[in-house]
Order: structure tokens, then C-alpha cells, then sequence
């Protein structure tokens, strides 16, 4: 694990070569969900870098994982600071050349915001489980999750992942919840897009509906969608070879 000076605050990366490596082939960026850091993505970023021919690169954004803490409250526009002002300078740093983004739930929100702005290159993007606005089904699975938060092992279990587990739920839980964020809406950045999508639901998400990925579809220039049967809000973790296998297909469909 690596760090690397971001926006003033110390973040952790980590670089994975693939075993299959096929030069000339761009990065793949992975982007974590809310309560997500690097080690929490397990083996799955290897095994797209391997499948892909690409390096997986991944980082836990300020406040995650081994990352420093953010030190101030997050506002409706949190997702929005990631992508326009962490990310762009997250890239540039590495080096990293007409990426493919993967981002998950919060982390394929902020890949949408980030592609969506002019002259944003990109060689594709990759979005499983994304939220574009804010559905009540979303609302209502984050207070189920407090309530398993409250009891279960869960907060032992995130703090195998974080500096803080406490710190990071109770942000996540915060500003969703927030009456000022109900309102948070990013479908304005899609038709901007000009790189392909490929758009992942599952079926059995317990944090949204189809209506996501139809929407990023209707709006985005270039989407293909997958939608998961028996498969949650992780489809890394509960379909991941299914995954894995249209990650591979889109990737040498636009390198091939």
C-alpha cells in the first residue's frame, strides 16, 4: 500500500499489475461505495485486471480505510468535491491515461459526475449498483442497515477496513438521511458523457431500483446495461463472475 497527498490530506492507493498484462492497454480506476475502502474490494479489482489485460488502480477516499480523515462534515455536494476536484487530481498524479473508471454505488456516482464534465477523457466507465438520485428505497435500506449496525458484529467487521468504522457509517448514514440531500439528483451530468457505459443493477438491490441504470440509459449517449438476477447492492460480491466476464467483454469490445 502506498500513499499519496490529495487535496492536503494523505490517501492510500495500491497498484495492481495484471497477470495477463497487454501493453498499451489503458488503467482500470476502482471507485469504492460508501462504506467500501481498498481492502474491502477483496480480490475482485485483481481478477478484472487479470481477465482485462489492465492495472487495477484503486485508492480509499479521505476518511476511509488507512486513508486520513476528512475532518469536516459532508454537505448535499460531497460526491460532486470527489469527482471535481479529488479525482482529476488523483489521475493526474498517476499518470493515468484515458482510464476506464469502475465505480460502485457512491464511487459509480462520482465516475457519472467526473465523465460528465467537458474534456474528460475517458476509455469507458463501468458503473455497478450507481445512485442518480435519491430513491425511498435507498432511504429505507440505510435504516434497516442502522439497525443491523446496531445488532450485529458489523462494526467489528468494518473496522478490519477503517481508521474509524464508526466515523465512516455515521457519515455515510448522516447525509443520506439528511432532509437537505433528498433533493440530490446528478442526472444532468449524463447526456455529457462521451464515452461508453456499461450500467450493473441487481435485481434484489436493497438500496434501489432498475430505474437507476434505465435512467443513466435514456439519458447517457452510449449505455449498455446488465441487470443481475439473485444479486444485491454488491454485484462484485454476490455475482462476481458474471461481472467479471461483461467487464471483460466491454473492455475488448472497445480495445479489440
Amino acid at each position: 500500500m502506498h500513499q499519496i497527498e490529495l487535496a492536503g490530506r494523505s490517501i492510500e492507493y495500491l497498484r495492481l499489475p495484471s497477470a495477463h498484462a497487454r501493453p498499451g492497454r489503458p488503467a482500470m480506476l476502482f471507485l469504492h461505495e460508501g462504506l467500501g475502502s481498498i481492502s474491502m474490494w477483496r480480490d475482485f479489482p485483481q481478477r478484472v485486471a487479470d481477465a482485462t489485460g489492465c492495472e487495477a488502480v484503486l485508492y480509499s477516499r479521505c476518511g476511509h480505510g488507512r486513508s486520513a480523515p476528512c475532518g469536516n462534515t459532508r454537505t448535499p455536494r460531497y460526491l460532486h468535491a470527489e469527482a471535481l476536484e479529488v479525482l482529476p487530481e488523483l489521475l493526474a498524479r498517476l499518470e493515468l491515461d484515458r482510464p476506464f473508471l469502475f465505480g460502485h454505488s457512491d464511487g459509480a456516482s462520482i465516475a457519472l459526475i467526473y465523465a460528465g464534465q467537458p474534456g474528460v477523457a475517458l476509455s469507458g466507465l463501468i458503473v455497478a449498483a450507481p445512485h442518480v438520485m435519491v430513491e425511498q428505497e435507498c432511504l429505507d435500506g440505510i435504516r434497516k442497515a442502522i439497525q443491523i449496525y446496531a445488532e450485529s458484529d458489523m462494526p467489528q467487521r468494518l473496522a478490519k477496513h477503517h481508521r474509524d468504522a464508526d466515523a465512516v457509517f455515521r457519515a455515510w448514514i448522516d447525509i443520506w438521511l439528511a432532509p437537505e440531500f433528498r433533493d440530490w439528483n446528478i442526472e444532468q451530468c449524463l447526456p455529457a458523457i462521451n464515452c461508453p457505459v456499461l450500467a450493473v443493477q441487481g435485481e434484489n438491490d436493497e438500496y434501489a431500483t432498475m430505474e437507476q441504470i434505465d435512467r443513466i440509459a435514456r439519458l447517457a449517449p452510449d449505455v449498455a446495461l446488465l441487470k443481475l438476477a439473485d444479486c444485491r447492492h454488491s454485484p462484485h460480491k454476490d455475482q462476481p463472475e458474471a461481472l467479471i466476464a461483461a467487464v471483460e467483454g466491454f473492455v475488448n469490445g472497445l480495445l479489440d
